[in-house]
């Protein structure tokens, strides 16, 4: 398990920084079989490696998301199924990029700050068993390049709930 970061420097696109940050992340779980440890390692070096506001796992209990680990400020603890950027990216099982959350229908505000969500579905077995939620705290943050890079990163989640 590698236990620090090589950083990425800001300077780069963030395609390029997804790319140098994805071989150390699969590095940071490697070989540990807890899944809490290991997403709770996951959201903390996206966070610092991205610069991303908040960044975080719901996770699929029952007919709710309920809130795993994270980084940023308190958040929200459950959020219904179609509910939100959340509950309606699990309902439509796919991504949903959203520039500006006060023009989403029934955005749910955890916090005042968050200004763009990105939202992505994580499958095991076909079905969605959890999301990756990225908010940031300026509009228009997120672009198909985070939906790609991010992308790699639920592939790496997603092989924790087999």
């Amino acid at each position: 398990m590698a236990e620090s970061l090589q950083i990425p420097g800001m300077e780069l696109t963030r395609g390029e920084r997804y790319a140098l940050l994805l071989p150390q992340l699969q590095a940071l779980v490697a070989g540990e079989t807890d899944r809490t440890a290991n997403l709770a390692n996951l959201m903390a070096a996206l966070k610092e490696a991205m610069g991303f506001f908040w960044v975080g796992m719901y996770i699929v209990r029952a007919e709710e998301l309920v809130l795993g680990p994270f980084q940023g400020p308190v958040a929200c603890t459950r959020i219904a199924y179609g509910r939100g950027v959340c509950g309606s990216a699990w309902k439509e099982a796919r991504v949903l990029i959203v520039p500006d959350v006060d023009a989403f229908p029934g955005h749910i505000a955890c916090s005042s700050a968050s200004r763009s969500e990105i939202v992505l579905p994580v499958f095991a077995n076909d079905r969605v068993v959890a999301v990756l939620d990225v908010d940031s705290d300026r509009l228009n943050d997120f672009s198909d390049e985070d939906a790609i890079g991010l992308g790699e990163v639920v592939k790496l989640i997603s092989g924790m709930f087999f």
